[in-house]
């Protein structure tokens, strides 16, 4: 009579648990989940200004019109569209706010699956944020000139960022711009219209790998700049694909149209790496830039008082620059856009200048990596021919400038495409 007794206890027992189940956990940990669908901006604003930690954020396919949006201070929060081609959101009527999306402070920030169009400045702005994930993102300006914002997709001041299968367009600085971060990763991207197509600036600890920068005024830039927050390097390129980056430089005057910023990038250029140290650039298709395939500059090459700017966080000499097994390609004649921009005046006087010392060359090109030769030897009173080991490892014809940038005004000028002290040991 027991066991019977107990039996209908159990069955009783499941019942109840059947009829009054556990609440579903949501997969991705996120406490609370918001959706919304277009015509719905006002609501979504007032959410985000409200959320709190461990939120989700889902918006229905279609468009959405917004001034701006702000996200501050919280933990664990995703933005999920149904896709970058099919979720909008649109900022060509904003009023006020320097970005279309700000994001400050957040430790846990997912963005997925939108399509950011045509702010007044920046598209997205992640600001001293962690753990940081930006993806299947599209981040758009319908024109391509100074009016448009300078960044597309712009996490700074941040630790560990990853922006993958991104597409960004028309930005008046970079495309994708990683600044004053420790530990990102680009990878999958696409930049195409812009004045840089990537920028890693300040930042350390950074991987590029697996993406496509083309039709902009330079394909990728590895910036080291002064007066900022922390000191860049230890960052690797490889298996890019870098072409057809020859378009004029439209960057505003200003912060970033200045001496020191993206302003200086010349027409036609594939890579430059300005001041920045520990580097690898290896592996990558880097085809068609038609004024130079890779360039290594020291702050001195854009600013002479570089050396008073020196610090803890700034240093402009390049130093440990390894390049290697890339395959290169240019045109046969620099882009029209050059003639026009001052850093592309230059490269084309260092053409000229090696063609005419050597009439064997044949009205050349200019080589395919062009280094401006500024060394520590300048600071020290060293004499050491290569003291800062840029380290070249590439086979093939017209490989290497050196192009004695110190001495360029003068009768002295000697550049030398001579690579053996520069080759890697």
């Amino acid at each position: 009579m027991k066991r019977y007794h107990i039996c209908l206890f159990m069955i009783a027992l499941l019942a109840a648990c059947h009829n009054n189940p556990e609440p579903a956990r949501d997969p991705q940990g996120y406490k609370t989940r918001l959706n919304f669908g277009p015509g719905e901006e006002t609501k979504i604003a007032e959410a985000l200004l409200s959320l709190t930690d461990s939120s989700a954020i889902t918006l229905k396919e279609g468009l959405y019109k917004f001034d701006n949006l702000s996200i501050a201070q919280l933990k664990h929060i995703l933005i999920q569209g149904a896709g970058a081609d099919k979720t909008i959101l649109d900022f060509s009527s904003q009023s006020q706010g320097g970005e279309g999306i700000r994001v400050t402070d957040v430790k846990g920030f997912t963005i997925d699956g939108l399509t950011l169009r045509d702010s007044k400045g920046d598209l997205i702005k992640i600001n001293k944020s962690e753990n940081v994930v930006i993806t299947n993102l599209h981040a758009i300006w319908s024109v391509s000139d100074s009016t448009s914002g300078g960044y597309a997709i712009y996490p700074v001041m941040c630790k560990n960022v990853l922006v993958e299968n991104c597409y960004a367009q028309g930005a008046s600085d970079a495309g994708i711009y990683v600044g004053q971060t420790d530990s990102a990763i680009v990878r999958k991207c696409k930049a195409f219209k812009n004045v840089a197509g990537c920028e890693i600036e300040n930042t350390s600890h950074a991987q590029v790998y697996d993406n496509e920068f083309w039709g902009n005024t330079a394909g990728f830039l590895i910036f080291d700049l002064p007066d900022l927050s922390k000191r860049g390097g230890f960052v690797k390129a490889y298996n890019n694909y870098f072409h057809d980056n020859n378009e004029r430089n439209f960057a505003k005057s200003g912060s970033f149209g200045s001496t020191w910023g993206v302003g200086n990038a010349a027409p036609g250029s594939g890579v430059v790496i300005l001041a920045a140290s520990d580097i690898e650039l290896y592996n990558n298709r880097i085809i068609n830039n038609n004024s130079s395939a890779i360039s290594v500059v020291s702050g001195f090459f854009i600013d002479e008082s570089a050396g008073s700017k020196i610090n803890d966080h700034y240093f402009p000499i390049p130093k440990n620059v390894h390049i290697h097994d890339n395959v290169m390609e240019v045109g046969p004649a620099f882009p029209p856009a050059v003639y026009e921009h001052h850093t592309g005046k230059i490269l084309v006087g260092i053409e000229q200048q090696l063609n005419a010392m050597d009439p064997s060359r044949k009205n050349a090109r200019l080589p395919f990596i062009t280094y401006d030769g500024i060394t520590t030897n300048i600071l020290t009173k060293g004499t050491a021919v290569n003291p800062d080991s840029l380290c070249i490892k590439q086979t093939g014809s017209n490989l290497f400038v050196n192009v004695d940038a110190l001495n360029m005004t003068s009768k002295k000028w000697h550049p030398s495409t001579d690579v053996t002290p520069y080759v890697c040991k």
